[in-house]
């Protein structure tokens, strides 16, 4: 199907506004060859917003972006060899399953012998040739999400665009999708762009993440890199249950706080309890469940040991 010689996306200096508003503001990144990379980052961060310069839509930004050794800054989407899967999957609803995926085929004249072979290979590769003659309709969110994404890998783009792609399907569901949507990008070795604003998902399918706050670039690394050293605050809250401390203040000096259980949160492996270590301040505290040993209750007297050794220094 795709090309096994993925291109590069190179963005250098992309800025976009709205008017008198910023939303997307000195913007620099390189995703290599063959990636699975993420834009992630909260409501109105500018994820889907760069996701979309990239692919062509919407104004024009100042800077340039660069697909392979082609610069693409100024060019309409269907001279960009981008495939782009939508959130509402944009599947025609009176056609049938063949027909949606092979629409991109008959929009590019491709002979028409060649087109049945193309079709199913692609909905071979995601499972659904049975399907074929079923419309949109008679699929489940799931199969939506198939078709949508082989009609998007049989014109055979250079770079595949997922925007917020799991979205609209239910928890069991994202998990399963997202897990079939990397083993079919690991199988087409296709450089491949994933928005999301959900941390979990993009720390289970990614490469490296590019975390994005009001329009700008605050890291770029790999899940665990990111988790391990985030470089400021935002970062560091945004990608887990960081305990963030003040300190300038002298009581954030010790090793021990003595506290009492605010809440607790039984997550199955887990129990997540908050601890509250004096009026203003509240550490998280995450404890492996074990049958038959006695959990903390609200209210309890506890004390939260702090490893200095995992203490990291954030400047913002």
């Amino acid at each position: 199907m795709a090309s096994e010689n993925a291109d590069s996306v190179v963005i250098e200096g992309l800025s976009l506004a709205y008017d008198t508003t910023d939303v997307l503001k000195g913007i620099d990144l390189r995703i290599e060859p063959g990636e699975l990379f993420t834009f992630l980052g909260p409501s109105g961060s500018g994820k889907s917003t760069l996701l979309r310069c990239v692919a062509g839509f919407g104004p024009t930004p100042r800077g340039r972006i660069l697909i392979g050794e082609h610069e693409v800054t100024h060019l309409p989407p269907w001279r960009r060899n981008v495939g782009m899967v939508f959130q509402s999957y944009a599947l025609w609803p009176h056609m049938t399953v063949y027909r949606n995926v092979a629409f991109g085929l008959e929009e590019r004249r491709v002979p028409s012998a060649e087109i049945p072979r193309r079709v199913e290979a692609a909905l071979d590769m995601v499972g659904l040739w049975e399907l074929a003659d079923r419309r949109p309709s008679q699929l489940s969110g799931g199969q939506q999400q198939r078709v949508a994404l082989a009609r998007t890998i049989i014109v055979e783009p250079r770079v595949l665009l997922l925007d917020e792609p799991l979205s609209n399907l239910d928890a069991n569901l994202r998990v399963q999708m997202r897990r079939e949507i990397l083993e079919l990008q690991r199988k087409l070795k296709l450089t491949t762009i994933f928005v999301t604003h959900d941390q979990e998902e993009a720390n289970t399918i990614s490469d490296r993440i590019a975390v994005l706050d009001e329009g700008i670039l605050q890291q770029v690394g790999s899940p665990m890199d990111l988790y391990d050293s985030p470089v400021n605050r935002f970062v560091a809250d945004f990608l887990g249950t960081a305990n963030l401390l003040d300190g300038a203040d002298p009581a954030m000096a010790a090793t021990a706080f003595p506290g009492r259980v605010g809440h607790r949160e039984f997550l199955g492996n887990l129990i997540r309890y908050t601890v509250a270590v004096d009026e203003d301040t509240s550490l998280l505290v995450d404890d492996t469940h074990q049958p038959g040993r006695r959990a903390f209750s609200v209210g309890d007297k506890v004390t939260v040991n702090v490893d200095m050794e995992h203490v990291q220094i954030l400047s913002g």
